[in-house]
């Protein structure tokens, strides 16, 4: 049994693990990520996590503006296989008929379910109760390409989009270290993707705009837990006439009887935190976050912004 020769693409945290199990148990020839960029507090261009554990290896890595740029370096580069993760580039028909076997992307979904470049977050917003992974090979069109194989997990009620993924990468990595030994024995799986595909698009600042009065307390609760690792989750709140958004940490939901004006403060309680009217039922806002404060449980902060229940507290109509 020889090992495959392989090229890997990525670029974020969560690619490093696959990197490394691709450099352990495949001939590695080459490292692809995206260009270094501005980064950290200071903005100042440095490689991305991907480029500096490849380097760290020894590694050959090109880190191209365009993938396009790096054509030549890639086909002159004899390989088997392409282990995509992560990578945040559109693969051309002609990259995809480099590899001898073709080009293998880990997906952080059971495809055809959420296709796009949030699936995990999304499957916490969308308020799904499983997922899993799915590596498949990749095609013109987007996440649809025939399914190698998949691994299904339970969501947790309590899980939010960092614990989530700290469950679905070690999944992953068992994954494709089966798909490392499959190919390796000549086994080469295609199997067609069944079902109606669902979309998990990118997030934007907008995502994060909660609003008790166009929200139900269980999809606020799930916006704040696929949001966990970004953009910060806000609620708007009225002080001395003006509004101001409050970074929201934690939440839970509250009893399904409330039944008031949406954005109306329910109760402050010691541990549990502030309830709020939403469209529909009620939610715990357990920690928060002021501007230019650090965290703080959300009953302290009630104390201290004079938060009292029956106050329209909690509403605005615009994000602006």
């Amino acid at each position: 049994m020889s090992k495959l020769n392989t090229i890997f693409f990525g670029t974020p945290e969560i690619a490093v693990p696959y990197l490394e199990l691709t450099h352990q148990l495949t001939h590695l020839q080459l490292a692809v990520t995206q260009a270094d960029k501005p980064r950290g507090r200071g903005m100042e261009i440095s490689p991305c996590p991907v480029k500096k554990r490849a380097q760290e290896l020894g590694l050959t890595v090109l880190s191209p503006e365009k993938l396009k740029d790096s054509y030549n370096a890639i086909a002159a580069t004899p390989f088997d296989l392409g282990v995509v993760v992560a990578y945040g580039k559109i693969f051309r028909p002609d990259f995809l008929a480099l590899p001898k076997l073709g080009l293998l992307n880990v997906h952080f979904s059971l495809l055809p379910q959420l296709r796009g470049a949030a699936p995990v977050q999304q499957s916490l917003i969308q308020g799904l109760t499983k997922t899993g992974i799915s590596i498949f090979w990749i095609r013109p069109g987007m996440d649809d390409g025939p399914l190698f194989l998949q691994k299904e997990i339970a969501i947790d009620p309590q899980d939010n989009a960092q614990t989530l993924f700290e469950k679905l990468i070690p999944l992953g990595l068992e994954g494709l270290q089966e798909v490392f030994t499959q190919l390796e024995n000549g086994r080469m799986i295609q199997t067609p993707q069944t079902g109606a595909p669902t979309l998990a698009p990118m997030l934007t600042k907008e995502d994060a705009f909660l609003h008790p009065e166009k929200l139900s307390a269980q999809d606020l609760h799930n916006r704040v837990r696929g949001l966990a690792c970004g953009p910060k989750p806000k609620i708007p709140f009225t002080r001395n006439g003006k509004t101001e958004w409050l970074t929201v940490g934690r939440t839970q939901p509250g009893p399904d009887t409330c039944a008031a004006q949406p954005g109306t403060v329910l109760a402050v309680e010691r541990n549990k935190g502030i309830l709020v009217q939403c469209k529909e039922g009620c939610v715990w806002l357990c920690n928060v976050q002021p501007a230019g404060k650090k965290t703080m449980p959300a009953d302290a902060f009630a104390n201290g912004y004079q938060v009292h229940p029956n106050g329209l507290f909690f509403t605005q109509e615009k994000t602006k």
